[in-house]
């Protein structure tokens, strides 16, 4: 009994948190997979992701050099992808402006990121104060990551982790007909978020847009290079999209090294999306 008592509690410890997993798939096999981002300094990247979002690090395969050849982060609700390049320009030039986060206290958060040296950057992002009113009424602050992806926070005291992915944020002229492209193409609905009406949801993500009065950039390159859906069944997928009409800046393929299936597209504002297929079993 002791033996057997022993054997589970370490299988329990061993097991990755219940929330650190991508939410399951609806009936189109579809679910939100990850964000992509181009850093310049890996390992503090990591040392954030680990120690202020609570992630786990997991590297894949090995390049010439003998560095992994995919770094990723899983979260609660998503994975954060990392790539040693440094980014073009800042998240908040481009289409995709910024992702979002849950946390359970908003102040013992900001007090942790401050503390580590990093910048509270709300102020920066046209508003007020440290922290202010969301769109849901509830707490809300900006923080930029090093090499210039933003995040928002909102806080949610009922949360059961204390972190967990939560949206990402298209700001482009036109966004309504981005929106639509979205719903359209992965069959989704329009569903308000608080105050924003003009927002859908997969599994796992809200996907929220919002109109800018300048140009914003394509992502290729720059801080958040590419968003991310995981597919049940991709290669299928992939088929229904070119039926569709959708062209893909990389086919739909297979790469082993990395435990991953993989396509890109590009959509009609510039945001680079990849979709996988295995992300699920990091």
């Amino acid at each position: 009994m002791r033996f057997f008592s022993a054997l589970v509690l370490l299988c329990l410890l061993a097991a990755p948190s219940s929330g650190q997993q991508l939410a399951s798939f609806n009936s189109d096999g579809l679910t939100y997979g990850h964000v992509h981002l181009n850093v310049s300094d890996m390992d503090r990247h990591k040392d954030i992701w680990v120690n202020h979002f609570g992630g786990r690090v997991v590297e894949k395969g090995q390049n010439a050099q003998g560095n992994p050849i995919l770094t990723a982060v899983v979260l609660n609700n998503m994975l954060v992808a990392l790539t040693p390049r440094d980014p073009s320009m800042p998240s908040n030039e481009t289409v995709m402006d910024h992702f979002g986060f849950k946390v359970r206290n908003m102040d013992t958060f900001l007090a942790k990121w401050e503390a580590d040296g990093l910048p509270v950057t709300t102020e920066a992002a046209g508003f007020g104060g440290r922290t202010f009113l969301g769109a849901e009424g509830q707490i809300n602050a900006f923080v930029d990551l090093p090499g210039g992806a933003r995040v928002e926070l909102q806080e949610d005291q009922g949360l059961q982790e204390e972190v967990t992915g939560y949206h990402i944020h298209f700001n482009t002229a036109g966004h309504e007909e981005l929106l639509a492209w979205y719903t359209e193409t992965f069959g989704l609905e329009i569903r308000p978020r608080g105050s924003i009406g003009t927002t859908t949801n997969v599994p796992g993500m809200n996907l929220s847009f919002g109109g800018s009065a300048g140009e914003r950039a394509a992502t290729q390159g720059t801080a958040i290079d590419h968003i991310g859906f995981e597919i049940d069944g991709l290669e299928e997928f992939c088929r229904r999209l070119e039926a569709m009409g959708i062209e893909f800046q990389v086919p739909y393929r297979e790469v082993p090294a990395i435990d991953l299936n993989i396509a890109y597209i590009i959509d009609p504002r510039g945001v680079r999306i990849e979709f996988t297929e295995g992300y699920d079993e990091y």
